[in-house]
């Protein structure tokens, strides 16, 4: 177990309402569905720990009291555990300036993913590109079930491709920043991840892109979260290694 980032801090975005696993998320947050035998936030956290990570905030807003009653103040997990609760829905960057005590390199997670990414790995890379931002990102295969049709200006078909394939690399949801990102982010107003990203590279700044080859599933669609549940039951250690 690593114990270089115990400087890290590590802030969890738990404030959405999970609209697309609905009805479930009616009752409880995304991040406490479960996963097997514990929510899908428990297992991140444990991740952080054998990261090295000791330090989380969780930004809070829907069902924020259950998120409480659940985790308090961290001590079952071995971590301090502290809240910041949205009052108006800020977006996925927004929160970040309400988060006091973001002075060194922090981390920073949405409540809903499930991975086999080493944390500490992240970081050491993020910290030898000397970047403000560093986007954990995967390469996903999207498959278009219908025919596509390519046209010029005059509307002239220039090519039909039946269901195909494209390749993107996208967004884990998982992010380490440096404090000074803080100054492209207004305290109380609504911002998005994409948004803050542009108005990085707008400025000059570098931000990296860390291409994780291994297991990772957005847990957003009721079929995402039904394949990363059964995932996690067959092949538990590979997620929570002893």
């Amino acid at each position: 177990m690593s114990s270089k980032n115990a400087q890290v801090h590590a802030v969890v975005l738990a404030g959405g309402k999970g609209t697309r696993l609905a009805p479930y998320t009616r009752i409880i947050p995304k991040p406490l569905m479960p996963i097997g035998d514990m929510p899908i936030l428990e297992i991140m956290l444990r991740q952080m720990k054998r990261a090295g990570i000791r330090q989380v905030t969780l930004t809070t807003g829907y069902l924020d009291n259950l998120l409480r009653l659940f985790f308090l103040d961290g001590r079952r997990l071995g971590l301090k555990i502290d809240y910041v609760r949205e009052e108006k829905p800020l977006g996925t960057s927004g929160p970040l300036a309400n988060v006091k005590g973001l002075t060194r390199t922090f981390l920073v997670t949405n409540g809903d993913v499930l991975t086999d990414l080493d944390f500490a790995e992240l970081i050491a890379y993020h910290q030898q590109q000397g970047a403000i931002a560093t986007i954990a990102t995967h390469k996903r295969k999207v498959t278009i079930n219908l025919g596509v049709v390519d046209v010029d200006k005059d509307n002239t078909v220039t090519d039909y491709l039946e269901k195909p394939d494209f390749n993107y690399l996208v967004s884990m949801g998982l992010y380490v920043f440096e404090p000074r990102v803080l100054n492209y982010i207004a305290k109380d107003e609504y911002l998005d991840f994409p948004d803050l990203v542009r108005s990085l590279i707008a400025a000059g700044e570098k931000v990296s892109s860390f291409t994780f080859k291994g297991y990772w599933e957005d847990l957003g669609r009721p079929d995402d979260y039904e394949r990363a549940s059964a995932d996690f039951e067959r092949n538990r250690s590979q997620f929570l290694p002893e």
